[in-house]
């Protein structure tokens, strides 16, 4: 098997109704290729993106659920290249959303580890089902490699125990698992590392407030490189208004739907995951349309301003409260999809926040621009910045710092 830092990794980025993948150099970064499917398991035909070495091709198939998706994904790089099998893979890398208390740090996928993740679908039933498609059809299609399951809840599993620990009956916590564990770990790993090197400081000096702002939503308080607090719990329910995901509510609200409408938990969990945030607001989950919606007459564009008002009223409120939890706030960045596109929403997000030293320059923040970036004003007392995710060079990361430390 080459070494894994020779060689190049594939990477697997399941989320809950896309793929994004990428053929990675471990060292350089550099891809080979890469692309995504989207709009898997919706019923509008998905689409497959793949850059290779000819170029881009894109198609629009039928993508039912994740097991097509990862074969359509194996075929494009059958069909356009490079050749897997001649490209001397070292590894193949693959987000899981959730690792629960069994997993602080990457681990060597065998059938023990998949019984694991498997154990930890009721806690992510979007994301850790998908990972697990994942990695059956890839060790299937790939079964000559060492296959590495990357967390996203590992890179929060040493936060403090004030931060981890819910009120709860201590018997749940210790039989059955139910504390705060974190998600998009990869990312906010990834983005508090580059933001305190674009600030020119060592990340074990500097705090960052990450906001993770896509389908899924996530703000993570990061001091010294780790993470100290973050938006989600113990599934990536809890925080931030999402694409379909309600984020906060009332605790109550199950055994109050119970009595008044005669829910079962069932529904109540299914409706706040897959029918709730900015689509229950709006009407559509992509922010995009909710902008488009938002700028006609009638109801519907008062709910769309309304739906985009609460979005970024409960951004605002953690940015608040994490300041508060670090004390002193380097910067804040901006990531994902919403985060890196949305000069809107980014604005909206920080209005107010002055007297914290927070502030949005409002020219950088309506620049085009794709790479990272400050858009606070010079001389501001927190950098405020854009800075796009690489969670996949991240994963690559972590999978050769795996394997390296076991290749002897």
């Amino acid at each position: 098997m080459p070494h894994p830092a020779d060689s190049p990794v594939l990477v697997l980025n399941c989320g809950s109704s896309s793929v994004r993948y990428a053929l990675l150099d471990p060292g350089s970064g550099r891809r080979t290729a890469s692309g995504h499917a989207e709009r898997i398991g919706e019923r509008e035909r998905g689409s497959l993106t793949h850059q290779g070495p000819d170029g881009r091709h894109e198609q629009r198939l039928d993508l039912p659920d994740h097991d097509a998706a990862l074969r359509a994904v194996l075929d494009a790089f059958a069909d356009h290249g490079p050749d897997l099998a001649g490209a001397g893979l070292s590894a193949v890398g693959h987000r899981v959303v959730h690792g629960g208390s069994l997993f602080e740090r990457p681990a060597l996928v065998d059938d023990e580890v998949l019984d694991a993740v498997a154990r930890q679908v009721p806690l992510a039933p979007l994301h850790n089902a998908a990972s697990l498609e994942s990695l059956r059809v890839a060790r299937e299609v790939l079964p000559d490699v060492p296959h590495v399951a990357v967390f996203d809840t590992a890179f929060h599993a040493r936060m403090p125990a004030a931060a981890h620990t819910y009120a709860v009956p201590r018997e749940w916590t210790r039989d059955h698992g139910v504390r705060r564990y974190g998600f998009h770990g990869t990312s906010h790993a990834y983005v508090s590392r580059e933001a305190a090197r674009l600030l020119g400081r060592d990340p074990a000096g500097t705090n960052v407030i990450v906001l993770h702002l896509g389908n899924g939503a996530s703000a993570c308080a990061v001091a010294g490189g780790g993470s100290v607090e973050t938006s989600m719990g113990l599934t990536p329910l809890e925080g931030l208004v999402m694409g379909t995901r309600s984020g906060d509510v009332d605790p109550a609200l199950a055994a109050h739907l119970r009595r008044v409408a005669g829910l079962g938990s069932d529904e109540v969990d299914d409706a706040l995951n897959r029918r709730s945030g900015m689509l229950a607001l709006a009407g559509a989950g992509d922010l995009r349309e909710v902008h488009r919606r938002a700028a006609g007459d009638g109801e519907a564009a008062e709910a769309a301003r309304l739906a985009l008002e609460v979005y970024c009223h409960r951004v605002r409120k953690y940015v608040g409260a994490y300041y508060a939890v670090l004390e002193r706030v380097d910067a804040i960045a901006f990531t994902a999809g919403v985060g890196e596109n949305d000069a809107w929403v980014r604005q909206r997000s920080l209005r107010g926040l002055e007297r914290l030293g927070i502030a949005v320059d409002p020219v950088r923040n309506q620049a085009p621009a794709d790479g990272a970036r400050r858009i606070s004003p010079d001389g501001g007392e927190v950098a405020v910045m854009v800075v796009p995710t690489d969670e996949e060079r991240e994963i690559a990361r972590e999978v050769v710092a795996l394997l390296g430390a076991q290749t002897p």
